[in-house]
């Protein structure tokens, strides 16, 4: 089964957090530099300066902390007095400047976590926090600890800090979200960073049964259905994309049913291309190399539903993961093939556009058999879609305004935005065929808003159900280093808004 890095430890005490420190950890106190205010206790200032000579207030005073998630060290001098115990203490405490918001206190978190990098944990004093602030400080602890899966020999790299102690009145209910959300993501991302020669159709299928078996819950179940169910229930534009690869397509399907639940389930989509050659319409290799992560949308789909479990929320959800590869061979779909999709005849115009194809399959045969509540679908669709937004936003199409206003806060919550595309019904006319009820990508060359073309072929086959079509093609992947992933990681983005969403649905259920 996949190997998902361990979460740090976090633990919440209303003591001095300093008392429940051990050997060595570092010791963290928070500075809001906007403002007078600083959280150290008197306490501990005295005992500072009585084993160390040194006059906190005065330090806080010379520190030049900038915005919210700035650190400062301080290089401790032997100690004069060890009135504390703290002879094996390191000879550093970290300053970190921290702000209001949930993104200040996540970036605060993070940059925390990286300065006790190494070490085997920290006490850090905290204010008084709200649920929202103490969720983004949690979250942001816990995201630098996740590494990129690598073969061979390991590199020398920073280890995170395994353990925090947390003063202040911070719920534990709160821990357990972020750390049901942050394990989400990091599956997601492991997933995502798999390499293609492991990561195939029947690997990633296997994956999930592994998942759900060790979680050992009956209200937690999979299916996988394979090539012979594929044809028999009309996956053809499943079957077509994967024609041309010598691994086999497949169709998970994960339920979480939690008991007593009387609400028909939220239903999740995800495109899971584990590699995409662009088929015949093939892609040049730059754009083919960052192709393992195309099944981003399986992974944080899958990740969300088990994250849910985790949780133990009350509203069922289901996971549909339409799984294949898109490869070049002998029998790869052409252009100008026709396939079924719904009862609907769909023109196969560019084979590089499978991603829409899967997920139109998977939508229409959620929307007749599952009787979803409503339909969400994650994937990384377009271009298009990273050449508007960049890599910092999700494009958001919707049918429903209640449903996209939720997900646009969730994602707000937890630094997953995303920004709400228009469904132009005047770009329609284009995905008009000659042979074919309909085409899935756009005939007039004159109309070029391709994720919005991609939007409008989806909306198609989900009728009159609640939609939201999430594309996340740019924050997927980093493009460019960042403080905690290297340049086209994977970022796990969506599962802990998609968490969110649920959890709030949860909360206003029956």
């Amino acid at each position: 089964m996949i190997d998902v890095p361990a979460l740090p430890e976090i633990l919440v005490t209303a003591d001095d957090p300093l008392a429940a420190a051990g050997p060595g950890d570092a010791l963290v106190l928070a500075v809001r530099p906007d403002g007078p205010e600083r959280f150290v206790p008197p306490a501990f200032a005295q005992a500072v300066a009585e084993a160390y000579g040194i006059d906190l207030e005065a330090a806080l005073d010379r520190a030049e902390l900038g915005s919210p998630g700035s650190t400062q060290v301080l290089d401790l001098p032997p100690l004069r007095n060890d009135v504390l115990g703290w002879s094996s203490l390191p000879r550093r405490i970290v300053l970190a400047a921290i702000g209001e918001t949930p993104a200040a206190l996540r970036q605060a978190g993070a940059a925390i976590a990286r300065a006790a990098s190494g070490v085997p944990g920290a006490a850090l004093t905290l204010p008084p926090l709200r649920p929202d602030q103490a969720l983004g400080l949690v979250e942001g602890l816990l995201l630098p600890a996740w590494r990129m899966p690598r073969l061979g020999a390991a590199l020398q790299t920073a280890t995170p800090c395994p353990r925090v102690v947390l003063g202040g009145d911070i719920a534990e209910a709160v821990v357990h979200r972020a750390r049901a959300g942050v394990w989400g993501t990091f599956l997601a991302r492991t997933l995502a960073a798999t390499p293609s020669s492991t990561k195939t159709p029947r690997w990633f299928a296997q994956q999930a049964v592994d998942l759900v078996r060790e979680a050992g819950d009956p209200r937690l179940t999979v299916e996988v259905r394979r090539e012979g169910w594929l044809a028999e229930h009309g996956f053809d534009a499943t079957l077509a994309v994967a024609r041309g690869s010598s691994r086999p397509a497949r169709l998970v399907v994960v339920r979480y049913d939690p008991e007593g639940a009387r609400d028909r389930p939220l239903t999740l989509v995800g495109k899971g291309i584990t590699f995409d050659t662009g088929g015949i319409s093939l892609k040049p290799r730059e754009a083919m190399v960052p192709m393992k992560t195309d099944m981003a949308g399986a992974a944080v789909v899958l990740a969300a539903v088990l994250a849910a479990h985790r949780l133990g929320l009350r509203r069922p959800v289901v996971g549909v993961l339409p799984l294949a590869e898109n490869a070049l061979g002998a029998a790869s779909q052409r252009p100008g093939d026709v396939v079924t999709i719904g009862g609907t005849t769909v023109e196969i115009v560019n084979t590089d556009a499978e991603g829409r194809m899967v997920l139109a399959d998977a939508l229409a045969w959620a929307r007749a058999t599952l009787d979803p509540a409503a339909l969400v679908d994650v994937a990384t669709l377009t271009g298009a879609a990273t050449v508007g937004l960049g890599r910092q936003h999700g494009a958001l199409f919707a049918t429903d305004e209640g449903l996209a206003a939720a997900l646009i806060a969730a994602g707000e919550r937890h630094g997953e935005e995303f920004w709400r595309m228009p469904l132009v019904e005047d770009y329609g006319p284009s995905l008009r065929s000659d042979v074919a009820d309909l085409a899935h990508v756009a005939m007039n060359p004159h109309v070029r808003a391709g994720a919005v073309i991609a939007a409008l072929f989806l909306r198609h086959f989900v009728g009159d159900t609640p939609w939201v079509h999430l594309d996340i093609a740019g924050p997927a992947r980093t493009g460019a280093k960042t403080a905690d992933l290297p340049a086209n990681a994977p970022t796990g983005f969506g599962v802990r808004a998609l968490l969110d969403l649920l959890a709030a649905e949860a909360a206003t259920g029956p």
